[in-house]
């Protein structure tokens, strides 16, 4: 089996995945109590997460252990860390990562932010699967998702699926 890039994160509906001052915190108007929206499902189908520095800053300032500690991560970085654990600290080439784990035999490589690694891997047409969660809501300025200035890329949709809280689950693949 061919290990897949899948990105898995949220946007608000005008397209940013943070406020300004990396305020994330319209993720919470569609929180549920014992709904995930698939995110426990995905996880258990990969063995591998992609995060960028500040993304994993902020995670943990929410929480003790990195929540992927279970998993080989790499936290993309320009400045050199020690490994905790199976989270290594990346500061070479993203491409060439991407391309030696796909090579490698394993499970899914999950993508968890921020914009810069993904619009990084858009450019170089390395992400296979787009898993967004559109929240309900105009945020109006922030961190966009996709930014310009990247190749244009054909998508085929596999599945959207709407939940009460109003999240919008899209589910697209590359063609």
């Amino acid at each position: 089996m061919n290990r897949k890039v899948i990105l898995y994160i949220a946007t608000s509906l005008d397209g940013y995945i943070a406020k300004p001052n990396d305020d994330l915190g319209f993720l919470s108007i569609v929180e549920q109590e014992g709904e995930d929206y698939g995110y426990f499902k995905f996880v258990e189908s990969v063995d591998t997460v992609i995060m960028g520095r500040k993304t994993y800053d902020w995670v943990m300032t929410k929480v003790s252990e990195f929540p992927h500690a279970d998993k080989q991560s790499f936290i993309i970085t320009r400045t050199a860390r020690p490994s905790i654990g199976n989270t290594h600290f990346y500061t070479e080439n993203l491409e060439t990562l991407i391309k030696q784990l796909k090579a490698e035999t394993g499970k899914n490589i999950f993508i968890d932010g921020g914009a810069e690694i993904v619009n990084e891997l858009l450019k170089a047409n390395l992400i296979d699967e787009f898993i967004i969660s559109v929240i309900p809501i105009l945020v109006g300025a922030g961190t966009k998702l996709f930014q310009d200035n990247r190749p244009e890329l054909p998508l085929e949709l596999i599945s959207a699926q709407s939940f009460a809280k109003g999240l919008v689950q899209l589910h697209y693949k590359r063609i």
